[in-house]
Parts: C-alpha cells; structure tokens; sequence
C-alpha cells in the first residue's frame, strides 16, 4: 500500500476566523510583477494564526518558548482519540484516550468540528478536561493536537467564563499544543485500518508563544 501524505493545515487567507480578540489575518500584495518583477505578499496576523503549535510560554512567562524546546517535540508517532458525536461546548473525558499512550506519541483529538470551520458554530466546540489533560500528562505524552479552536472552552460573546485548565496542566509539563487542526477522520479511518501514522507540526522558527505550522500526516 501506498505511503500517503495527508494536510492537516487551514489556509491562511484575509478574513479567516481566528480566537476572539486576536490579530485579524490580512493577507495582501506588497509588491507585484507588473509593478516591480516579483510578487510579494504582505502578511498581518498573530502567532497563533490558523493551524499553529502553543509553547508553554503562551500561559506562564517563566514557561520555555517555541526556541527553548526540542524539534521531537513536534513529530513523531501519531495516536488519534475518537471524541466526535459530542454536543457543543462539552467536556471531554479521559474515556476517549486511547490505550498505549507512551513518551513521544503524538496524541491527537479528533473532535469532528473541523467541518464548522468559518462558521460561528466553529466557536463551540467540545474541548478537552482539566482531568483528561492531567492523565495525558500522566502518560508521558508532551504533543496534544486537536481539530478545534482551543483545548479550553471558548465562551460564546459576552460570557466571561474564561478559563486555560487544559493548557495549564499541558504548559506547565511543557507539553506542545497544535490547535485548529483539519482531516482527522482520514487518520482514524487509518488508524482503524491497522495503518501508522506519523505527524509533523514544525512551526516557523519564531521564538516565543507559538506560531503557525504546516501540519502533515505520513500514513504508512
């Protein structure tokens, strides 16, 4: 069977969705063939732009930034947890974590709310517990990805129930956080098919609270 390689990245393009409050994304010729013999775009958003990996940093100033951690912490073997079907805004239990996990395992969680991406509903997604991130960290495993905006709840406009439980337990044991993930049901139609599957979620060398990755699965 054929290796495949599998984009787990959104576009970055003008107008994307992005967490409430951060930079909007613009995307925009700064200079062009007709003008100056070569196209060049001009580029405005925020560290945690689209498909992007958090640092411990993103939370705690004392935490490492993106330069401070080692490049296997973003790669290696992928293992994806089955949490689709659950209602909007739910909690996820350590229930849907997978046997097996280990040191250097690549967890991701696959929530299925990719398919609400560019719509409000994107905003109320299901996002992982205190405790489910507790016993992730319990498991050695230091990479979380997950195909939603947040591994916390994102309160709808005007709730203040804000809280970072998920990412404060995964920063503090200087685990990496890849958000906004795409295309997990073709890696749990993999995995379920005795398939392996590898993931790669280099960011661009920009030290500090995170930054944009192109994510990318090689399914053996």
């Amino acid at each position: 069977m054929a290796v495949e390689l599998v984009d787990l990245s959104v576009p970055v393009v003008s107008g994307m969705p992005v967490y409430p409050g951060d930079p909007e994304v613009v995307v925009a010729p700064a200079l062009t063939v007709t003008n100056s013999g070569v196209n060049v775009r001009r580029l405005h958003m925020g560290s945690q732009t689209g498909t992007h990996v958090d640092a411990p940093y993103h939370v705690d100033d004392g935490l490492p930034g993106l330069e401070r951690l080692p490049l296997d912490r973003f790669t290696g073997p992928a293992v994806v947890a089955d949490a689709r079907g659950l209602p909007p805004r739910a909690a996820i239990g350590p229930e849907v974590l997978p046997a097996g996990l280990a040191p250097g395992t690549v967890l991701l969680i696959a929530t299925g709310w990719s398919r609400h991406w560019g719509s409000a509903e994107y905003l109320a997604h299901p996002y992982p517990s205190a405790e489910t991130a507790e016993a992730i960290v319990a498991a050695g495993v230091r990479t979380v990805g997950i195909d939603a905006l947040s591994v916390d709840r994102t309160p709808p406009p005007g709730d203040g129930d804000f809280s970072l439980d998920a990412h404060r337990v995964l920063c503090g044991a200087h685990a990496v956080i890849a958000e906004n993930l795409t295309g997990l049901d073709r890696l749990l139609a993999a995995q379920g098919a005795g398939r392996a599957v590898e993931v790669s979620l280099f960011p661009i060398r920009l030290d500090g609270d995170g930054a944009p990755v192109r994510a990318v699965a090689r399914i053996g």
